[in-house]
């Protein structure tokens, strides 16, 4: 399985590839036509960057042009995980993996299958998640099969153990202090990293980007399954939404966030199987707490309505 993944790589092809957080769909960040590829069947568009995924800590260091002690610091802590660092980019980072920006986005994931095929192919790969572009992340090996049918060939690494995309943090280093921008909440708390960084001596500070880098998964409507998704907060019922419906299902999560998270795509995509017309969750008062803010956030970008 993973030579064949390896000979449709060094052939400018695809692979779906599993990691920790979700799978994703991968291709060589140093074939034009393979990240073409990756735009063309998520039906992704050129403005949204993609995420380099590296085997190790030097692959990383050559596609930024200054690696700061704040990014030893968190991949020392992180690294194999779920954290994204986004720093400014080299000369050898194609203009359509970071959609023209300045910046690149990078992360080793923590799954044996992708640290395998990244290390065995000897180059980081650009692979987002590997589903059409708003819809649904996919966290298993089926998902990816159900999207793409045969058009993608797909190492099959099990549940995803995360389930929900990685925290992706912009970095700044200067001589006073350390510029820090959470720009997607993930299974990383900003509170994790905001402590190792201070125990390390850094003087943090709130970025305040002046232009927003832009970075997957912020758009206003995202991860959206094939049925209309309701979120009905505290007190709210049926009654109140603005959507034609005769029947639905509602979608249930785990108390712990930790499971939910692993739970939640999954969820969405099951609760759009059944014959009802819409899918409704109950966002409740108890649903606090940073990791929940990042699974809330990915809930809220689903839905097709809110009351």
């Amino acid at each position: 399985m993973l030579m064949k993944a390896i000979e449709l790589l060094k052939n400018d092809d695809l692979v779906g590839m599993p990691t920790e957080t979700v799978y994703g769909i991968a291709g060589s960040i140093y074939s034009e036509v393979a990240l073409k590829k990756i735009f063309k069947i998520k039906e992704r568009p050129f403005f949204d960057p993609l995420i380099i995924h590296v085997s190790n800590i030097e692959e990383a260091k050559i596609l930024v042009k200054h690696w700061p002690k704040s990014a030893d610091v968190l991949t020392d802590k992180f690294w194999p995980g779920p954290l994204t660092l986004v720093l400014e980019k080299s000369n050898l980072v194609n203009d359509l993996i970071t959609s023209g920006l300045s910046t690149v986005a990078i992360r080793m994931p923590n799954h044996p299958i992708a640290l395998n095929l990244i290390k065995n192919f000897g180059s980081p790969l650009a692979a987002p998640s590997a589903n059409k572009f708003k819809k649904t992340s996919p966290t298993t090996y089926q998902h990816v099969k159900d999207e793409f049918l045969d058009d993608v060939y797909v190492l099959d690494g099990g549940s995803c153990i995360v389930g929900l995309e990685s925290t992706i943090l912009y970095l700044n280093e200067n001589e006073n202090f350390l510029e820090v921008e959470v720009l997607r909440k993930g299974f990383i708390k900003y509170s994790e990293i905001e402590k190792i960084l201070i125990e390390n001596g850094f003087k943090l500070k709130s970025a305040k980007l002046e232009n927003s880098i832009n970075v997957p998964g912020n758009m206003k409507n995202h991860y959206m399954p094939k049925k209309p998704f309701v979120i009905l907060t505290d007190g709210k019922g049926l009654e109140e939404l603005k959507i034609n419906f005769s029947t639905y299902v509602e979608m249930i999560l785990s108390h712990s966030p930790d499971i939910a998270a692993r739970q939640l795509y999954s969820h969405l995509r099951i609760s759009s199987q059944g014959k009802e017309d819409i899918i409704i969750f109950k966002k409740m008062s108890w649903h606090t707490g940073e990791l929940w803010e990042a699974i809330l956030d990915r809930l809220l970008k689903a839905a097709s309505e809110i009351c």
